[in-house]
Order: structure tokens, then sequence, then C-alpha cells
């Protein structure tokens, strides 16, 4: 039972308005990531739906109850932060089981949930170390597990992995995503990455300036970004966004529908070729080889710097005149406000 419902939610910070009238649904067992760059606003959300902050307007629903002047206490939810903030001198189980002890909650029922948190998250064999003794994916575990034992109505992870190295981030992502799977618990999750947001969410909300650009699945996102800062904000390497026309040349867009005056497209989409005949031309630039594919970074004159996903490894070498090809089924169009439009 983990329903939340935002309508019309403002907060003011003194004259600085930072979340501008966000409506938002989140159902039921529902994966949702808040992301975008520093400062638009998706952390300040996620503490107003767990109640840190205050809401100047709007209403916060969970399960229909409307929970807007609860304290944290009151809202039946878990929050997991960037910092495992776990008490150094206890126990893997007792800080795990702490909260529940100090809500007066009996031994038995503060070792099942322990053990059940413990199985779920792997943390069997190390019940008995301290924080110390663990690793950094190792405590955040810890972390989660203290959320689990609880029993929320939601789980909100506020970047839960940005203080872990690149292999850790990946497992425990793993990890995040076979959480969700086995406990089928709403989880609202906080990130600047949007290779996290991508793999883990359900449905990912995307926030610029206190406000929402797009709401929708990974794929409708990546597939038909609403305008051009989710398309290039969602996906790595970003899209490519040119102008239709630059200094007299016109881009080569077939089909290009009335009022667009820019065109994306993805880096896998465009396909290097002899620059002979090929419908756009560049100067390569810089070749990055990364093992699977090479990333080819394309001078395209008027049109700006081009980047292209390469499969496996790319022969010419930096200066090189090369061609650029691509489907006109593969371009995205946009208008002068950056909105998404199409024949």
């Amino acid at each position: 039972m983990g329903a939340i419902r935002i309508e019309g939610v403002e907060k003011w910070f003194g004259e600085v308005q930072v979340i501008k009238g966000v409506d938002l649904e989140i159902e039921d067992g529902e994966f949702v990531i808040f992301v975008g760059p520093s400062g638009c606003g998706k952390s300040t959300l996620l503490r107003l739906i767990s109640g840190l902050e205050e809401a100047s307007r709007g209403r916060i629903l969970i399960d229909g109850r409307d929970v807007t002047a609860e304290p944290p206490s009151g809202r039946g939810l878990a929050m997991v932060f960037q910092s495992y903030a776990l008490y150094p001198h206890m126990t893997v189980a007792e800080n795990m089981g702490f909260a529940l002890k100090t809500a007066g909650a009996p031994k038995s029922e503060v070792a099942a949930k322990v053990a059940e948190a413990a199985r779920v998250l792997k943390l069997e064999p190390m019940l008995e170390r301290r924080p110390k003794d663990l690793s950094g994916g190792q405590r955040q575990r810890v972390a989660i597990g203290r959320s689990i034992v609880r029993q929320p109505a939601a789980f909100l992870f506020d970047e839960p992995l940005s203080n872990l190295d690149a292999a850790l981030r990946v497992e425990m992502r793993f990890e995040i995503a076979k959480l969700h799977q086995a406990l089928t618990a709403t989880m609202i999750y906080v990130t600047h990455d949007q290779v996290e947001a991508m793999t883990l969410a359900d449905k990912i909300v995307v926030l610029q300036g206190g406000a929402i650009e797009q709401v929708g699945s990974p794929r409708a996102l990546y597939e038909r970004p609403a305008n051009a800062f989710v398309a290039q904000f969602i996906g790595s390497p970003k899209m490519n966004v040119a102008a239709l026309s630059s200094n007299g040349s016109a881009f080569p867009a077939p089909g290009a529908p009335a009022g667009a005056v820019s065109v994306g497209l993805r880096p896998e989409h465009l396909r290097a070729t002899e620059a002979g005949g090929a419908a756009l031309r560049g100067r390569l630039e810089v070749s990055e080889y990364l093992g699977s594919d090479t990333m080819l970074y394309v001078d395209c004159g008027p049109f700006g710097m081009m980047t292209v996903r390469h499969l496996g490894d790319f022969a010419a070498p930096p200066g090189s005149e090369i061609g650029l090809s691509f489907e006109p089924e593969a371009l995205h169009f946009f208008n002068a406000e950056g909105r998404r439009v199409q024949a």
C-alpha cells in the first residue's frame, strides 16, 4: 500500500521558488526515479514527500490520506540517504533493528524482521560484524535493511550510490533492482545519473528548474522525448541536436515537419561511411576506443560536433574526412521552444 499522489505542490525558500506546481501520480509498487541536473529540485521534491521539508502550497497524499501537514514519523515512509549513518558501536543486526527496538517492539519480532531483511539482502553472514568491518556496498545494504524492517508504505532513496566507486555502483544497481522485485514495494529514487534511471525505473520523472519536463517509461523517454532537454539528458552519449539550417547550409533531413527548427539524432543511429556521396560530411576530431564500440567525434561544420557510436574499432585517424549516414525515421524534430514536433 504505497500509492502516492502529489497535487500542485510548490516550495519556496524566501523569494526563491524551487518547486513549481508539481502534479504526479505514483502507483503502488512502482519504481519511480527523479532525475535531472544539479539544482533541478529532485532532492527537494523527495524531501517534501518524506516530510523533511514543508510544502508551501499543494497536497501530498499517501494511499489517499492527506499527509501534507504530517511529520515524517506519521507518513509511514523509509528514507535511505547518501550517508549510511550507521552506529559504529553496534553490530549489523543491532543497527538494522534499532528503530524497532526504540519503538518498543518485542525482541522476537525485532529478531524475525532483522533475519528476514538479512536474508533478502544476503547479509546473514555479517549480522555480528560492525560497520568498520564492512565494504561500502555492504554498509549501504545495511542502511537499506534498516528501512526494510520497518515495512514502510514506500522507500525513498536520495542518491544512495553516489559515494560508491564505479564497480560497486553497478553491483548495487543490480541489488536494488532485485530488492524491488522481491519486495514489490513502492520506491522513489533520486539520482543525477541517467544510466541508473534507465536501468532501474519503471517510470522516470525528468525535472528541470523545479518543474517536470516529462514523465514516462525509460523506453518512452528515450524513443519519444517531449523536448530537446529530455532528448539530450536521457541517453549516454547524449543525442546530437543541430539546427535545420545554419550559415546558409541545410541539414539533410527529409520530411521535416512545419515549425521544426532543429533536428536530433542518437549517436547509435549515425553510421560512419566514406565521405563521397554521404548525406552529411565532417572531420574526425577524436576517436575513443572502448572495446565493444568506438565513440567518434565529428566536426560537421555549420551543424556542430556530432557524436557517433561505431560498433567495434574504427581505423581512420583523427583529421580524416568521413561521411555520416542515417535513416530518416531515426530523426527527431523540435520547434523554436524546444518542444517535439513530428510530421
